[in-house]
C-alpha cells in the first residue's frame, strides 16, 4: 500500500474504533500552529518567565511535581 488511493480505500474499510484511533494518531502526528500573535505572546510570556527564575521567584521541581496533578485538574 502506496498511494493515496490505497490507503483511503483501506482505511474506508477499517472499523470506526481503529478509524478513531487513526485519526487520533494522526491528530498527535501534526505541527501545532501558532498564529504569528499567538507565538508572539508565548515567546512574550517565557522571556518573563526567565526574568522570574533569574530573580529568584517561582517554585522549585519538586513542587511543581507535587502541584501538576492539582493544575490538571482544574
Amino acid at each position: 500500500m502506496s498511494t493515496l488511493v490505497e490507503i483511503q480505500d483501506a482505511v474506508a474499510h477499517l472499523p470506526k474504533s481503529e478509524r478513531k484511533a487513526l485519526q487520533l494518531w494522526l491528530d498527535s502526528q501534526a505541527e501545532p500552529e501558532l498564529t504569528a500573535q499567538e507565538e508572539q505572546r508565548l515567546l512574550r510570556s517565557l522571556d518573563e518567565a526567565m526574568r522570574d527564575i533569574d530573580a529568584g521567584k517561582g517554585i522549585s521541581m519538586d513542587e511543581v511535581r507535587q502541584r501538576v496533578g492539582s493544575w490538571a485538574a482544574k
